[in-house]
């Protein structure tokens, strides 16, 4: 009788494994993407792709040693040989070692290399970082106050494991709880939206989350000391991320005494659950890894989200002791839409005047204001538009959360601080018009022209008119920025890929245009990044593209809504004829420099590999 009931047990307890796994992969496939990335980051932040067990115990597994190499990884290594060289007297040696280095990288070839490291601020951050020399530099610092090279490294070893500590426990320990909570989100809803990464920060639950996670940790340890109550209490504690992911306010303790009690009677059925990914573990080995990457951390993450959700079921039916702290109940079933109607009133309401709202520009009008963020109109009908706009982007996240299909922020047990006005209209939102498109092109030329002509005084110590023209305008600038207010603007709303879209964007423009200024002026170039890192035939660099994009996202989001409302006070006449006197000026400017181009020191000459000062022509 006793065998017939435990393996009738035995096979509920399979199908309950089945069933978890073929749900796992339903909502895998559904937020495949999403998860890929969150577990890649975990893993790079902290080496872990797999979070089993709690978020104090580090559990790295599903990678071969040659895979298994981290940020943190690589950092800690190259930092404690170089405390290891100095301990051991071998500071000098070192020193003379970086110095080699940095010269050798500074003597390379420059023949248009992709991976230059002879010029540039990106090239010497690269050579610093790969010869030791940051570390040197510290070293030095810290001798200069101490006194003797042994009290240093003392110093630098004591303030790398705080660093370290503080990482552990602030960034990857909280970072294995927000992914869990992603994981978790996820199984219900059909979106998750990126956000949901900062929501610990929107509850003001990071720092309790941290030190949650690090008592859980130090008892862990404790228990470890014992050998086999260590493994016990590994599972004992396991559910304690996933009690802090649904409800970030419990306290340290009560999460771990509920996480005992939810494990109570089902530690083997864990260890079972988890020694039945063996077969996807030799898969990973036979793929180097790959296969790990690719779906089995991801699918494991899924799987003991399934799990959870399972063990929170059953604790809340049995009434286990404390089981009142897992209270967030739209995170595992949907909401009623009557509920959703109640918390989110206001949105619904403002859904209904969306609809009944007419457009107020047609035609092709209204097709360069939404394509461009061009208007060419009259002054009450682009504002019209702008809170038209400003209308939908606020109403979108609230809406997909009103329709049910991403999580009911507002139904969260802790508030979230949100702003919700409704009226009003977002700065880099706004439509341009035609004119004030003009005034910035000329307003972003000059403080390009400034931003070059500044560069060349302080590291030359002299002025040098910057640029093919003789005005006080560099167009490539002006041109970039137009094209990204303009090309760009239907991604204002997603910085991400703004961000993206204009290094892409303002590089090729700067590589278009030296190849057309090459061609046009017989071979004399304006710049040549050959020697700098991540170049391409010496027309662009990742430097210059890193520059491009922050700068450019400072245009868009900061600097031309800026402008914007300073032309926008002008008076409708004078703000034409500013335009008008600028066009002049500069396409005169254009025509006298088409054939006395400003060429000469400091504008068209570069020092190379192969002689310094050497002009590039032909």
């Amino acid at each position: 009788m006793t065998s017939e009931k435990n393996d009738r047990i035995g096979s509920e307890k399979m199908h309950a494994r089945r069933q978890m796994k073929a749900n796992a992969k339903k909502v895998l496939r559904q937020h495949y993407f999403l998860f890929l990335l969150l577990c890649l980051a975990a893993s790079l932040l902290g080496g872990e792709l797999v979070m089993s067990r709690t978020a104090g115990q580090d559990v790295v597994e599903d990678m071969t040693p040659q895979m298994r190499v981290t940020f943190t990884g690589s950092i800690v290594t190259s930092f404690s040989d170089f405390v290891m060289d100095v301990a051991a007297g071998k500071g000098e040696e070192r020193k003379q070692q970086i110095q080699e280095t940095q010269e050798r990288y500074a003597n390379e070839p420059q023949e248009s290399e992709i991976f230059g490291r002879s010029r540039g601020v990106l090239a010497s951050v690269v050579n610093k970082l790969l010869s030791g020399a940051y570390l040197m530099t510290l070293l030095v610092g810290i001798r200069s106050l101490v006194g003797t090279d042994e009290a240093a490294v003392v110093i630098m070893l004591l303030g790398a494991l705080a660093v370290l500590f503080l990482f552990q426990v602030f960034v990857v320990g909280v970072c294995r709880t927000v992914v869990i909570r992603v994981f978790l989100e996820g199984r219900c809803y059909e979106k998750v939206p990126g956000q949901r990464i900062w929501f610990l920060l929107r509850v003001k639950k990071w720092c309790h989350v941290a030190a949650a996670n690090f008592v859980t940790g130090v008892f862990l340890t404790l228990w470890g000391l014992t050998l086999i109550g260590g493994l016990i209490k590994s599972y004992s504690y396991h559910l304690v991320p996933y009690i802090l992911a649904e409800n970030p306010s419990v306290k340290t303790l009560d999460a771990i005494t509920l996480s005992r009690k939810l494990m109570k009677g089902h530690k083997w059925e864990c260890f079972m659950l988890e020694l039945s990914f063996l077969g996807w573990d030799l898969l990973g080995i036979v793929t180097l890894g790959l296969s790990n990457i690719l779906f089995t951390t991801p699918y494991k993450m899924a799987v003991l989200g399934e799990y959870y959700a399972r063990l929170r079921s059953l604790g809340l039916e049995g009434h286990v002791e404390n089981a009142d702290l897992l209270n967030d109940r739209y995170l595992f079933e949907k909401a009623d839409k009557s509920v959703l109607q109640s918390a989110y009133e206001d949105v619904e309401r403002e859904c209904a005047r969306e609809q009944e709202r007419l457009p107020q520009l047609k035609g092709m009008r209204r097709f360069l204001a939404e394509a461009f963020g061009l208007t060419i109109g009259q002054k009450e009908e682009i504002q019209a538009l702008e809170e038209e706009q400003s209308h939908r982007f606020l109403l979108e996240y609230e809406k997909k959360a009103l329709e049910g299909r991403i999580y009911p922020t507002r139904l969260h047990p802790i508030p979230e601080k949100r702003k919700r006005k409704w009226v009003m209209s977002l700065n880099y939102l706004r439509c341009y018009s035609l004119w004030s498109v003009v005034l910035m092109f000329f307003a972003l030329s000059f403080v390009g022209w400034l931003w070059e002509v500044g560069l060349h005084l302080i590291a030359d110590g002299e002025f040098v008119n910057r640029g093919v023209l003789h005005g006080p305008w560099l167009p490539i600038y002006g041109t970039g920025s137009v094209m990204m207010l303009l090309l760009l603007n239907r991604f204002r709303r997603k910085p991400v890929l703004e961000f993206v879209l204009a290094v892409a964007l303002c590089g090729s423009v700067e590589y278009f245009t030296s190849v057309y200024l090459e061609f046009v002026h017989n071979g004399t170039r304006w710049w040549d990044y050959t020697g700098y890192f991540l170049n391409l035939n010496g027309r662009i660099c990742a430097e210059g593209l890193l520059v491009f994009g922050i700068g450019g996202m400072a245009i868009v989001y900061v600097l031309a809504p800026f402008l914007d409302g300073l032309f926008r006070r002008m008076p409708p006449k004078t703000l034409m004829a500013a335009g008008l006197i600028l066009l002049v000026l500069f396409a005169a400017d254009q025509v006298y420099s088409s054939g006395h181009p400003n060429m000469g020191k400091g504008i068209t000459d570069y020092e190379t590999g192969a002689s310094a000062g050497e002009v590039m022509a032909g």
